[in-house]
């Protein structure tokens, strides 16, 4: 779990899975997610997430909001006991249930009856009150009767893009990317910021920051100079100033505190 920074010492803190959402959302939704804790006697424990190009919508006690995509690290501090209940919506599959570009909310939290309308306030509650599988169950009736019926190519073309993007470390070009896919880069630009939120740079970097953390959780010997090549950085120290700008610590470090 890349996103989670520092994996080992949250998952002792906290219980984190990832329910499916129904087969009718899966266009839309990239997957629920629950992290709970009971830390009663304990100190707060403050986790740091290194976020995906993508739109949450949570539910926790006192806050129930849509998170539009974060551009920096986002930081949770976690005391007592809690529960949240999250969706990750797919790079593009926010996009019909916002009725705007997904830009306009880049950086922002709302509260979910903003975007979701008063009924949102009642989903609120029963998830809160509901055990994790019910609460999944809430959630797909609750977006299924939301979710439109007819496919829309644009947000099958970027949320194509962006998986191409997850799943080749060696993509570090917005050209490149936009003739592999046959679209001019101008309209990939306007498609990302229509559809996920952010540029297609800020794409490739984020994901290949992902990239960066997961070696340095995996336990293997980290060759950063090798690394930066690989991921398109002109050398290793501009991968490290990236890498401890939005994780908080550099490449090397960060390894040798997992």
């Amino acid at each position: 779990m890349p996103a989670i920074l520092h994996p080992g010492a949250g998952l002792r803190k906290f219980r984190f899975s990832t329910p499916e959402a129904a087969p009718a959302l899966r266009p839309f939704v990239a997957h629920y997610w629950v992290v709970s804790w009971d830390l009663r006697g304990e100190e707060p424990y403050e986790q740091h997430v290194l976020p995906y190009p993508a739109v949450n919508v949570t539910f926790t006690a006192g806050r129930c909001r849509v998170a539009g995509v974060p551009r920096g690290r986002f930081s949770e501090v976690l005391h007592g006991v809690g529960r949240v209940f999250g969706a990750r919506f797919l790079p593009g599959g926010f996009r019909p249930f916002l009725d705007a570009p997904v830009s306009s909310i880049t950086g922002r939290f709302l509260p979910v009856e903003a975007v979701f309308g008063p009924d949102a306030r009642d989903l609120a509650d029963a998830i809160r009150a509901a055990g994790d599988d019910a609460a999944a169950t809430l959630m797909d009736d609750f977006l299924g009767t939301r979710a439109p019926r007819e496919p829309d190519p644009a947000a099958e073309l970027v949320a194509e893009v962006v998986a191409r993007v997850a799943a080749e470390p060696g993509i570090t070009r917005v050209g490149d990317l936009a003739s592999e896919f046959g679209v001019g880069m101008r309209q990939l630009q306007r498609l990302f910021s229509e559809y996920v939120g952010v540029g297609p740079k800020w794409v490739i970097r984020r994901h290949r920051l992902h990239e960066a953390a997961a070696r340095a959780t995996s336990g293997a010997t980290l060759d950063l100079v090798a690394l930066a090549a690989e991921l398109g950085y002109s050398d290793q120290a501009h991968l490290t100033r990236d890498f401890a700008s939005l994780v908080g610590l550099p490449p090397s470090r960060y390894a040798r505190a997992q």
